[in-house]
């Protein structure tokens, strides 16, 4: 009895001396930064809301890569809206069902085509930025990632139905999960309703179909969630009075975090955490992860616009170009003055990769859904200033086993300089 009360006694000891650990870490290397707006960020957690997690990657002498998480004020109770952060398990869960479902002539490559079976539901037959209009599930993986469109990951809602995006994410351990709008301004009760699917050949038989899908499960949406002091309501009407989240999409940062290592290194988590995927199908989803639009030709996007750190967040600055020999596997997120982005950094050239995660909360008139957020003044040159200082850490830092890195991806697609299609300019996203 003495021993095992030593024991835990030793444990409680050494839980608060892990965590200063970890918060002097990403404190130090913070410290870093001179930027006075970033640096008011930092001093004013409270109000900008942000939380941040760095995984550091050292190999041992075989090679094989270890993690380790520093965490600052991530929680996974204090709410951030994820927008656009939930296109990317709707992708991995697509692509997992299409292997699970084992259909012959049915892959991520088949036309797929949606109906419309409910309420304000949108049938889709084709997609203009597609080769042959043919809407496919990888085309709307590279939509959703390159850019972060916004109907591809309607359409992966649909796919996949609302009950089983939830079901199967909790059953891989990622709890705080809970996917329950598209966006499409749809009420509680029609986004349990998602469209038929087919999938249909070249001649345009149908090889695969499935009904239209109700979810009948309920919700834990835990307490209430009420951010800002005023918002603009679906009416365009001014409310003197708090948004209410707490119906909205949820995932924690350390969730998101660990899915994409769960892609990236799929061994390197519990099997219960990984996605059951094809190995062409895991490249498939790491070249889009960290491909360029100014590199992709369909779709064929501006990149005058849409350049290439468009939706690299710890890169993006004036210059619009990512370091040479960087790629950047992410996703990322904005809406509601919430700024995400959840990255695996990988420097083929400096020898160096890591993952980091951060959210960041700017909108200072306290007003929700006006589109007035402090993103261009505050938000985005704070994820630069702390991406900076997290990769020029990672520049010096000594490790005891210096790896020789090399990317998954083995080659990236080339812009054809020949291809005079209008580029798109604009997108919802």
């Amino acid at each position: 009895m003495k021993k095992q009360l030593f024991i835990l006694l030793i444990q409680i000891l050494f839980v608060p001396i892990i965590y200063a650990q970890q918060h002097n870490t990403i404190k130090n290397i913070l410290n870093s930064i001179q930027d006075s707006t970033s640096k008011s960020v930092l001093a004013n957690p409270s109000t900008f809301r942000y939380q941040i997690i760095y995984t550091q990657i050292n190999r041992d002498k075989n090679g094989v890569p270890h993690f380790t998480n520093y965490e600052l004020n991530a929680d996974s109770n204090q709410y951030f809206n994820p927008a656009s952060m939930v296109k990317m398990p709707l992708a991995f869960l697509s692509l997992e069902k299409l292997n699970e479902l084992n259909k012959p002539g049915v892959n991520k490559n088949t036309t797929i085509q949606f109906d419309s079976n409910y309420q304000r539901q949108v049938a889709m037959y084709k997609d203009a930025s597609a080769p042959n209009e043919k809407p496919t599930l990888a085309h709307l993986i590279k939509r959703a990632f390159l850019i972060s469109e916004n109907d591809p990951y309607n359409r992966m809602y649909q796919f996949m139905g609302q009950g089983e995006i939830n079901k199967k994410l909790h059953q891989k351990g990622y709890s705080t999960a809970r996917i329950t709008r598209q966006f499409m301004g749809y009420t509680e009760e029609q986004n349990r309703h998602t469209n038929g699917i087919r999938f249909i050949d070249e001649k345009g038989n149908n090889i695969y179909t499935e009904a239209p899908k109700y979810n009948t499960d309920s919700f834990y949406f835990g307490p209430t969630v009420l951010i800002g002091n005023a918002h603009w309501n679906s009416n365009d009407e001014v409310v003197n009075a708090p948004f209410n989240f707490t119906k909205h999409n949820n995932i924690s940062l350390e969730d998101m975090r660990k899915m994409l290592q769960a892609v990236v290194f799929p061994a390197s988590v519990e099997k219960q955490n990984r996605f059951n995927l094809k190995e062409e199908d895991r490249l498939f989803l790491l070249q889009y992860l960290s491909q360029y639009p100014s590199e992709t030709n369909y779709p064929k996007y501006d990149t005058t616009h849409f350049y290439d750190s468009y939706v690299k967040f710890f890169f993006q600055d004036s210059t619009h170009r990512m370091p040479n020999g960087v790629r950047v596997f992410n996703k990322v997120g904005w809406a509601y003055g919430f700024l995400t982005d959840v990255s695996y950094v990988l420097d083929t050239k400096n020898n160096i990769d890591y993952m980091l995660a951060a959210t960041v909360y700017v909108n200072s008139d306290g007003v929700v859904n006006d589109s007035k957020y402090d993103e261009a003044t505050v938000g985005f040159p704070f994820l630069k200033q702390i991406g900076t200082a997290f990769y020029n850490y990672e520049l010096q830092r000594k490790r005891k086993y210096q790896p020789k890195l090399k990317n998954q991806v083995v080659q990236y697609e080339k812009r054809d300089p020949l291809d005079y299609r209008p580029s798109i300019k604009e997108v919802d996203n």
